[in-house]
Parts: C-alpha cells; structure tokens; sequence
C-alpha cells in the first residue's frame, strides 16, 4: 500500500471491525478527475459463523466509512469509495495476510527495484517478520514488505474446477476427460481421413 493507502487504512480499520468485518487493505489512486478509494474488507479467519462477505456486508461498510470519512476528511477533492470483498485472486496487504496463504503463489510488484527485477511471480515459502520469501523459478526471493507496492494471489482455477486440469504432457486430468491412447483409439474411435469435406453448392 501508499503511505496514503495505509493513513486511510488505519483510520477506518476500527469502523469496519465494528460491523464485525476485517478491513484487509486500501488502494488509493489519484487522478486529474477525482481520486478512487477502494476498500476490500472480509469477515474475520477465525470467524465461528464460516460465512463470507455479501453484498449487504459491503453496503454497510460503504455507509459507515463515508460517514467517517466526511467528518476526518482525509481526501482533499473529488473522490469515488468502492468497498469490495477480496475475491479469489485477492491483494494481499500485511505479513500476516502472507503468512495465511503460505505456499500459494503470488504476483508481485516492488516499490523499488531488487535484484535487477521490480516484478515477481512465485509461491511464498517464509514468512519471518517483515522479509516475505518467494520461491522464484525454483530460488528464494526475499522482499521486504515496505517493498512491495502491490501483491495479488495467482488463482488456481484448475483447484477451483474453473479450469482443465493439464499435467505436463497436456492431458487433461479431470475424470473421463483423459486422452485416449492409439490402442483404445483403435478399438473404439474412427480415425479422421484426409478426404476434404463436401462443399455446399451455391444457389443460382
């Protein structure tokens, strides 16, 4: 997050906790034409209840931080506020947040080149204080938190069954779904010929 992102943050966190929600980070992304304030709040991970944010969760917090925000008025000008639940490909904002979602495989951008690269994709492997180390093409990468202007989950659409299970050879994985071998081809399948298809004659 800006150093502004995390000033909003720490202002509204309190608000958003009294409705029982967590607020996981901010974006703030001035422009000419008014700047865009984006919330992304969640319930709790040690919620009893198991139950994910709606869309009532964020017209509620959306309410409640206006109101706060009019009164501290930290944002001089025009400005649009979006309150959004994470999604599967979620920001990830804090240590703690990274630490949640140990070896899951992340995007990142840094604040300040390291190591020759300002972008990142690997799965995080540590994480020890601030230092978040990912597993970059099979070697540890460290990044300090401080460093990281923005970090996203890669989702696993295969694991959420929104995609096709590929192993390396491109077979698809999923049950009944698997290519069949040239015996089975044999057995059981026609096997397309060269001979070109018909082509409609056109009318007269």
């Amino acid at each position: 997050m800006t150093d502004k992102a995390q000033d909003i943050a720490a202002l509204l966190s309190p608000t958003v906790q009294s409705l029982g929600l967590e607020l996981l980070g901010a974006e703030y992304l001035p422009s000419p034409g008014g700047a865009l304030l984006r919330l992304y709040i969640d319930v709790p991970e040690d919620a009893a209840d198991g139950r994910m944010v709606g869309i009532e969760d964020c017209e509620a917090a959306s309410r409640e931080v206006s109101a706060q925000l009019d009164v501290a008025d930290p944002i001089s000008g025009h400005y649009t506020l979006e309150v959004s639940s994470p999604g599967v490909d979620r920001l990830l904002f804090t240590a703690a947040q990274f630490a949640r979602f140990s070896g899951e495989t992340a995007k990142v951008t840094l604040k300040l080149p390291q190591d020759g690269r300002r972008r990142l994709q690997g799965a995080i492997t540590a994480v020890q204080g601030d230092a978040i180390t990912f597993d970059v093409d099979g070697q540890p990468f460290v990044a300090s938190i401080d460093n990281i202007e923005k970090a996203r989950l890669v989702p696993d659409w295969a694991a959420l069954g929104l995609a096709p299970a590929i192993d390396k050879s491109g077979r698809d994985l999923r049950p009944g779904k698997a290519k069949k071998t040239g015996r089975e081809k044999a057995a059981g399948t026609k096997t397309p010929t060269k001979k070109p298809a018909a082509k409609p004659s056109r009318a007269e």
